[in-house]
Parts: C-alpha cells; sequence; structure tokens
C-alpha cells in the first residue's frame, strides 16, 4: 500500500525515465501541478506500456478499462501507485473523465488499426492519443480558463504527435505499422514498397516535410493563445511545444534519416531555445 507522497515519487520517476523532455519542461510547475501532471503522465504511460509491451494488450487493455471506471466509482487499488495519486489528483482538481476514456480509445486504435488511409483519420487518432493528454491537463495548469485553451490544446496535441510519427518511422515500421497516410503518400508517389525497404528518396522526403509542415502549423495554432496560461504554467507548456517542435529541426538536419535512429534534442539546444523563446 502507497500513502500519497510515495504515489506521487513513483509517478515522477515514470516521466523522468520515460520522457526527458516534459519532465524537463514540467519541472518547474509549482509543487502541487508538478505532482498532478506526473500523476496524470502515469496514467498515459500505463495505457501505451499495455498496447506496445503487453504480453496480450487486448485482454490487458480492455482490464486497464474497467479498472479506470472503477476507480472513477471509488474503487481502485491501493497497492498501485498510480491509481492512488490519480485519486488524489480528482480529488484536488476538476478533471474531466471523459478526456481518459477517449485516450484509451486512442490507444484500442492501436490494436486494430495499423494503416491509415487519409490524413483526416490520422488527425483523428493523433487526437485520441494525444490532444486527450492537453485536454486532461487542462483543469491542472489552467482551471479558469479551460474553454479559451480547449482549441490549442488539441492543436499543440496533434502537432506533437504528428512529430512522434515523423520521428519514429523506423521503429513503427518494425511493429508493422504506418501512421503516414495513404492519401499523402500517393499525392507524392511514395510506394509501400519504398517506405518499406527504407529509401529516404525524393518522394519520401516530400511526404515527411507535408506532415512536418501541417505539424507546424498546429504548433503556430497553439502558440497563438498560449499566453492565455496563468504565469505558473505558461513556461512549462511553451517550452514544451518550443521543444517538441526542434525535433523537427534535428531530423531535418540529419537528412531525415529516420529509419534506424532515432533523433533527440541536444541539452545544448534546450537550453539556447528556452533561453530565446
Amino acid at each position: 500500500m502507497y500513502d500519497v507522497k510515495e504515489a506521487y515519487q513513483y509517478c515522477e520517476m515514470v516521466i523522468a525515465h520515460h520522457s526527458k523532455t516534459f519532465y524537463k519542461a514540467f519541472s518547474i510547475l509549482p509543487k502541487d501541478e508538478r505532482k498532478a501532471v506526473w500523476a496524470v503522465y502515469a496514467f498515459c504511460r500505463t495505457v501505451d506500456d499495455i498496447v506496445d509491451e503487453g504480453e496480450n494488450p487486448t485482454a490487458e487493455l480492455a482490464r486497464f478499462k474497467s479498472e479506470f471506471e472503477h476507480f472513477l466509482g471509488g474503487m481502485y487499488d491501493v497497492s498501485n501507485p498510480m491509481w492512488v495519486a490519480l485519486h488524489d489528483v480528482f480529488r484536488r482538481y476538476e478533471m474531466d473523465e471523459q478526456h481518459f476514456r477517449e485516450l484509451i480509445k486512442g490507444q484500442e486504435m492501436d490494436l486494430t488499426i495499423n494503416r491509415y488511409e487519409t490524413m483526416n483519420q490520422l488527425l483523428d487518432y493523433c487526437y485520441h492519443v494525444a490532444s486527450t493528454v492537453g485536454l486532461m491537463l487542462l483543469p491542472i495548469l489552467a482551471p479558469r480558463k479551460v474553454a479559451v485553451l480547449k482549441a490549442g490544446a488539441v492543436s499543440l496535441g496533434l502537432a506533437m504527435q504528428l512529430t512522434n510519427i515523423l520521428r519514429d518511422i523506423g521503429e513503427d515500421l518494425e511493429r508493422n505499422r504506418v501512421y503516414l497516410p495513404e492519401d499523402v503518400m500517393e499525392n507524392h508517389g511514395l510506394r509501400k514498397d519504398g517506405l518499406w525497404s527504407e529509401r529516404v528518396d525524393a518522394p519520401f522526403v516530400e511526404v515527411w516535410e507535408d506532415l512536418a509542415k501541417q505539424a507546424e502549423g498546429f504548433y503556430q495554432e497553439a502558440l497563438q493563445t498560449m499566453d492565455e496560461y496563468p504565469l505558473y504554467s505558461r513556461i512549462p507548456v511553451k517550452s514544451a511545444a518550443y521543444l517538441y517542435r526542434e525535433i523537427l529541426t534535428v531530423i531535418r538536419s540529419k537528412q531525415h534519416q529516420v529509419f534506424h535512429e532515432k533523433h533527440f534534442v541536444s541539452d545544448r539546444t534546450k537550453q539556447q531555445l528556452l533561453v530565446n523563446m
């Protein structure tokens, strides 16, 4: 059995291990908000790990979905630190449970869909697995501005997930997942056999840049309302946006070599971005 302090410490270890970018960006939040973000991240990470690493992900995700509904009814496993911390978050903040359900639905999509025919279908997926996270966090980061910031949070999630997709193309191929939409591939003459042969040729670069430009458009949309965040959370959210957007720049500097290498923003570049933000 975990007490609340230990539960939050566990959640912090989860985000520190799995996402150095988010951990760095949100570490400057006030203590209570920072801990709440860690707990929400641990929830999201748990769902993600079930899908990517579970031995029987369909059954495990169904069980987790049931556990969440029990959690909402006040029944949860007190030996699981994620639930203990999340219970404290729901007690302190006006959380919207629907966004948590939508995230689970997005992960369910990964169990049944490994190709996307259209860009609109891909954006629907990105909303469910990424925009929902921003929407979950709004009651923590900007409790009085949720309605004003909702559209920007959705845009930021779309931008970040498209960035993930463009960074992880090779890794996803190994899992037999292709997130590049078929209609975009057809528009630029990228054949499926060309993608699977891992050629960084002109059609591939054109498809990559098409999605990157859409991602950059969503970053721009998100930044337009970011000054509506209260000061304590504005800098962390803006930092996350700038640091994640920079991944696209890094990949371009590496000539779009995404099949056998996962690119990150260097600590030095992170510092420069944050200073000049």
